[in-house]
């Protein structure tokens, strides 16, 4: 049984959601970042880079302290309100090729803890802690956790009923996306929304398992700090963003490596073909056609790398996923790489950017061969999951990606 909550957001007014709402910070390139902050007073931008108002870079906890203060001055200068009464906020992106809608609420972290909310990803004790302690400092939270649920066709009505009526916030931005936030507080609905998530046995993590679990250790530390704790106090919930399953764009990432660990070109095929059967496809662009089926560029050619199954053995969910099988029976024996996270010879390109990215970066010589696959699909990720296994760094990229600033969370 699900626990999905409203809450009350701290919001921009408005007539400034458009001008406030921003992508997270590493999107933007070094000259779109200073037109932000030069031009845009009102950008979200300037409470998580407050060090541009003293022309200066902070960092530590210094520059958590500042964020929090910057936070604060846009709430004195009404630039942010926030709702007299908890509500949940439909949420929809229109891009130029899809469309999602979801919910943004407040989740339980004790679903969290107690495996209602279910992760399949790996976390880093640093970045967590880092987060965690961001997050005590400064206050409150403006990135949704994208939990992702079975489709509803009552939740699904209740969106498509709000849709019917004026949005709240309706904008768009200068990468062809508009935005549309409706805030539902009519009692009635937001009990219907409520009794809708209790009955789903459990949600599953899309993206932002650090995040979830910085809020957890948070919680911990709070509660533990509060003689008081009643369980019903804000630092025990996080915000999310629910989506339907069905909603959801998974896409893979592809590996680019360095190097040939030491191998000749000759060689590296050589051991390749005891692992994979091998199928030289020449220079024109080829993508993988089903499971356990890759592609290659190395040297000017793409090459198709097939299971050979006989050498194999499927065990769990886990070792069915083409990204847990690439790096078993390649990347790990063969090109030396034992580390997927920290390794400096690996990087990634995600799907949406086709294969002549992973062409262009192998033939500028940055990189020496690339790898593709198939996505991955939300049943497979569902399964381990479910089986409380983790799946291999960059196995998928999923959107929707949200805009920071929207709605904030306080705890």
């Amino acid at each position: 049984m699900a626990k999905i909550n409203p809450f009350k957001a701290v919001r921009p007014t408005k007539d400034k959601a458009g001008l406030v709402a921003s992508r997270p910070y590493e999107d933007y390139t070094e000259g779109e970042l200073k037109a932000q902050l030069q031009y845009n007073p009102f950008s979200f931008l300037h409470i998580i880079n407050p060090g541009y108002k003293f022309q200066h870079e902070i960092t530590g906890e210094k520059r958590f302290q500042l964020v929090k203060n910057r936070y604060l001055e846009f709430k004195e200068e009404e630039i942010f309100i926030k709702d007299p009464a908890p509500c949940y906020y439909f949420y929809k992106i229109v891009t130029r090729n899809d469309s999602f809608f979801g919910i943004i609420a407040a989740a339980s972290l004790e679903d969290y803890e107690n495996n209602i909310i279910k992760k399949h990803e790996d976390t880093i004790a640093f970045r967590e802690n880092l987060f965690k302690d961001y997050l005590k400092v400064v206050g409150f939270n403006t990135e949704p956790v994208l939990l992702t649920y079975p489709d509803s066709a009552v939740i699904d009505e209740l969106i498509e009923e709000a849709m019917n009526t004026r949005p709240e916030y309706e904008f768009t931005t200068h990468n062809k996306e508009t935005h549309f936030l409706w805030t539902i507080c009519e009692p009635k609905i937001v009990e219907q929304i409520k009794r809708e998530f209790e009955k789903m046995p459990a949600l599953y993590i899309a993206d932002g398992h650090h995040r979830c679990s910085s809020s957890y250790i948070l919680s911990k530390e709070s509660k533990a700090e509060n003689p008081m704790h009643s369980g019903e106090e804000p630092y025990n919930y996080f915000m999310s963003f629910l989506i339907a399953e069905s909603k959801l764009k998974i896409y893979e990432f592809s590996r680019l490596v360095t190097d040939l660990n030491g191998w000749s070109k000759e060689e590296f095929l050589m051991q390749l073909d005891e692992q994979f059967r091998i199928e030289n496809r020449g220079s024109q662009l080829y993508s993988p056609k089903s499971k356990n089926h890759f592609n290659m560029y190395l040297d000017g050619e793409f090459y198709s790398l097939f299971l050979r199954k006989t050498n194999y053995e499927f065990t769990d969910s886990l070792s069915t996923l083409d990204t847990y099988i690439l790096y078993e029976k390649l990347l790990k024996p063969i090109l030396g790489i034992q580390d997927l996270r920290n390794d400096l010879r690996i990087s990634y390109i995600h799907g949406k950017n086709d294969l002549i990215e992973m062409k262009s970066e192998i033939d500028s010589g940055r990189f020496t061969v690339g790898f593709g696959m198939l996505p991955l699909t939300i049943e497979e990720i569902k399964k381990v999951a479910d089986e409380g296994l983790i799946m291999p760094p960059k196995s998928t990229y999923i959107e929707p990606k949200l805009r920071s600033g929207l709605t904030i969370y306080e705890f």
